[in-house]
Protein backbone atom coordinates (compact mmCIF):
# COMPACT_ATOMS: atom_id res chain seq x y z
CA UNK A 1 0.00 0.00 0.00
CA UNK A 2 1.67 3.43 -0.90
CA UNK A 3 3.07 5.53 1.80
CA UNK A 4 1.86 3.14 4.48
CA UNK A 5 3.39 -0.56 4.21
CA UNK A 6 3.28 -3.70 3.33
CA UNK A 7 0.20 -5.53 4.08
CA UNK A 8 0.05 -9.45 3.74
CA UNK A 9 -3.24 -12.05 3.51
CA UNK A 10 -2.48 -15.21 5.76
CA UNK A 11 -4.15 -18.60 5.98
CA UNK A 12 -2.44 -20.80 8.92
CA UNK A 13 -3.41 -23.69 11.37
CA UNK A 14 -2.55 -22.98 15.06
CA UNK A 15 -2.09 -26.25 17.21
CA UNK A 16 -2.33 -27.12 21.00
CA UNK A 17 1.15 -26.02 22.53
CA UNK A 18 0.72 -28.84 25.28
CA UNK A 19 -0.55 -31.69 23.19
CA UNK A 20 0.66 -30.49 19.71
CA UNK A 21 -3.48 -31.14 18.21
CA UNK A 22 -5.20 -29.39 15.94
CA UNK A 23 -6.66 -26.21 17.77
CA UNK A 24 -8.06 -24.47 14.22
CA UNK A 25 -7.44 -22.53 10.86
CA UNK A 26 -7.84 -18.75 10.68
CA UNK A 27 -7.08 -15.96 7.61
CA UNK A 28 -5.70 -13.32 8.60
CA UNK A 29 -4.24 -9.68 6.76
CA UNK A 30 -1.49 -7.84 8.33
CA UNK A 31 -0.19 -4.44 7.59
CA UNK A 32 3.20 -3.53 8.51
CA UNK A 33 3.34 0.48 8.54
CA UNK A 34 6.28 2.65 7.18
CA UNK A 35 6.36 4.02 11.11
CA UNK A 36 8.40 1.71 13.88
CA UNK A 37 4.39 1.10 15.16
CA UNK A 38 3.42 -2.48 15.69
CA UNK A 39 1.53 -4.05 12.76
CA UNK A 40 -2.19 -3.69 12.26
CA UNK A 41 -4.01 -7.13 12.24
CA UNK A 42 -7.02 -8.41 11.41
CA UNK A 43 -7.54 -11.82 12.62
CA UNK A 44 -10.45 -14.66 12.39
CA UNK A 45 -10.21 -18.15 13.29
CA UNK A 46 -12.46 -21.73 13.09
CA UNK A 47 -11.28 -23.34 16.40
CA UNK A 48 -11.29 -27.05 15.95
CA UNK A 49 -10.95 -27.98 19.55
CA UNK A 50 -13.87 -27.46 21.45
CA UNK A 51 -14.26 -24.00 23.73
CA UNK A 52 -15.76 -26.14 26.62
CA UNK A 53 -12.39 -28.59 27.02
CA UNK A 54 -10.21 -24.78 26.29
CA UNK A 55 -12.20 -23.69 29.43
CA UNK A 56 -11.54 -26.72 31.56
CA UNK A 57 -7.99 -27.01 30.72
CA UNK A 58 -7.59 -23.58 31.34
CA UNK A 59 -9.31 -23.95 34.81
CA UNK A 60 -6.82 -27.30 35.35
CA UNK A 61 -3.89 -25.09 34.92
CA UNK A 62 -5.20 -22.31 37.53
CA UNK A 63 -6.01 -24.54 39.70
CA UNK A 64 -2.73 -26.30 39.68
CA UNK A 65 -0.97 -22.97 40.15
CA UNK A 66 -3.40 -22.01 43.01
CA UNK A 67 -3.20 -24.48 45.20
CA UNK A 68 0.61 -24.45 45.13
CA UNK A 69 1.43 -25.05 48.74
CA UNK A 70 4.51 -22.26 48.08
CA UNK A 71 5.10 -19.92 45.61
CA UNK A 72 6.43 -21.04 42.56
CA UNK A 73 10.09 -19.91 41.91
CA UNK A 74 12.55 -21.01 39.12
CA UNK A 75 15.66 -20.46 37.01
CA UNK A 76 16.87 -21.28 33.48
CA UNK A 77 13.69 -22.63 32.17
CA UNK A 78 14.07 -25.23 30.25
CA UNK A 79 17.33 -26.06 31.46
CA UNK A 80 20.62 -25.89 29.37
CA UNK A 81 19.39 -29.76 28.76
CA UNK A 82 16.03 -28.62 27.17
CA UNK A 83 14.09 -30.34 30.51
CA UNK A 84 11.47 -28.72 32.73
CA UNK A 85 10.69 -29.63 35.99
CA UNK A 86 7.03 -30.90 36.35
CA UNK A 87 6.40 -27.89 39.00
CA UNK A 88 7.27 -25.49 36.87
CA UNK A 89 5.75 -26.38 33.68
CA UNK A 90 2.71 -23.97 34.60
CA UNK A 91 5.28 -21.32 35.26
CA UNK A 92 6.62 -22.16 31.43
CA UNK A 93 3.16 -22.04 29.82
CA UNK A 94 2.08 -18.59 30.93
CA UNK A 95 5.65 -17.79 30.18
CA UNK A 96 4.84 -18.72 26.68
CA UNK A 97 1.52 -16.90 26.43
CA UNK A 98 2.76 -13.88 27.80
CA UNK A 99 5.84 -13.58 26.06
CA UNK A 100 3.27 -14.20 22.87
CA UNK A 101 2.45 -10.16 23.40
CA UNK A 102 5.97 -9.08 23.68
CA UNK A 103 7.03 -10.94 20.66
CA UNK A 104 3.99 -9.83 18.84
CA UNK A 105 4.90 -6.34 19.22
CA UNK A 106 8.19 -6.43 18.94
CA UNK A 107 8.32 -8.09 15.08
CA UNK A 108 8.15 -6.29 12.04
CA UNK A 109 8.73 -7.41 8.85
CA UNK A 110 11.92 -8.27 9.21
CA UNK A 111 12.71 -9.14 12.54
CA UNK A 112 10.97 -12.33 14.39
CA UNK A 113 11.17 -13.70 17.74
CA UNK A 114 10.93 -16.83 19.88
CA UNK A 115 11.21 -17.95 23.76
CA UNK A 116 14.49 -19.32 24.63
CA UNK A 117 14.38 -19.15 28.30
CA UNK A 118 12.63 -18.30 30.84
CA UNK A 119 15.64 -16.86 33.13
CA UNK A 120 13.77 -16.28 36.30
CA UNK A 121 10.20 -16.69 37.98
CA UNK A 122 8.81 -15.55 40.97
CA UNK A 123 4.66 -15.64 41.86
CA UNK A 124 3.21 -13.40 43.71
CA UNK A 125 0.79 -13.95 46.18
CA UNK A 126 -2.14 -12.02 45.82
CA UNK A 127 -5.36 -11.66 48.04
CA UNK A 128 -8.02 -11.71 44.82
CA UNK A 129 -8.18 -14.96 42.93
CA UNK A 130 -5.93 -13.67 39.99
CA UNK A 131 -2.50 -15.14 40.08
CA UNK A 132 1.12 -12.72 39.01
CA UNK A 133 3.98 -13.73 38.10
CA UNK A 134 7.18 -12.15 37.35
CA UNK A 135 9.62 -13.30 34.65
CA UNK A 136 12.99 -13.05 33.38
CA UNK A 137 12.38 -13.98 29.72
CA UNK A 138 15.06 -14.42 27.00
CA UNK A 139 13.74 -14.05 23.41
CA UNK A 140 15.96 -14.90 20.03
CA UNK A 141 15.67 -12.47 17.27
CA UNK A 142 15.48 -14.20 13.85
CA UNK A 143 17.71 -13.35 11.50
CA UNK A 144 20.45 -11.35 14.06
CA UNK A 145 20.05 -14.63 16.11
CA UNK A 146 20.85 -11.91 19.09
CA UNK A 147 19.20 -12.46 22.76
CA UNK A 148 16.97 -10.21 24.19
CA UNK A 149 16.10 -9.92 27.82
CA UNK A 150 12.89 -8.61 28.98
CA UNK A 151 11.40 -8.12 32.22
CA UNK A 152 7.23 -9.26 32.20
CA UNK A 153 4.69 -8.70 34.62
CA UNK A 154 1.91 -11.71 34.08
CA UNK A 155 -1.66 -11.16 35.39
CA UNK A 156 -4.32 -14.31 34.79
CA UNK A 157 -7.90 -15.30 35.88
CA UNK A 158 -9.53 -17.54 33.56
CA UNK A 159 -12.20 -16.45 31.10
CA UNK A 160 -10.29 -12.99 31.31
CA UNK A 161 -7.27 -11.81 29.16
CA UNK A 162 -3.53 -12.40 30.22
CA UNK A 163 -2.83 -8.53 31.29
CA UNK A 164 0.98 -7.93 30.70
CA UNK A 165 3.44 -5.41 31.02
CA UNK A 166 7.08 -5.61 30.13
CA UNK A 167 10.22 -3.80 29.15
CA UNK A 168 13.47 -5.11 27.14
CA UNK A 169 16.40 -4.30 27.81
CA UNK A 170 17.42 -3.18 24.00
CA UNK A 171 14.08 -0.94 24.56
CA UNK A 172 14.59 2.78 25.34
CA UNK A 173 11.06 3.37 26.40
CA UNK A 174 9.55 2.57 29.54
CA UNK A 175 6.94 -0.47 30.89
CA UNK A 176 4.95 -1.40 27.58
CA UNK A 177 1.37 -2.88 28.20
CA UNK A 178 1.07 -5.71 25.95
CA UNK A 179 -2.26 -6.83 27.74
CA UNK A 180 -4.53 -8.60 25.34
CA UNK A 181 -8.04 -7.18 24.57
CA UNK A 182 -9.78 -10.60 24.34
CA UNK A 183 -9.69 -13.76 26.57
CA UNK A 184 -7.12 -15.78 26.03
CA UNK A 185 -5.80 -19.73 26.59
CA UNK A 186 -2.84 -20.06 28.83
CA UNK A 187 -3.40 -23.81 28.46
Amino acid sequence: IPDAGHKYYLQFTTEDYNSGENAGSCLATVLYPKTKSPPVVSIKCMHTKDQKQIQEDDNRLYQKIRHQTKPIIGNNIPDSYGNIEPALEPAWALAVAGSSYIMWEKSTENLGYFVAQVKSVKQWIRKDDFIEFDYTVLLHEIPTQEIISCHMRLTWLPGHPLKVKYFCASDNQGLEDGSGMESGSAA
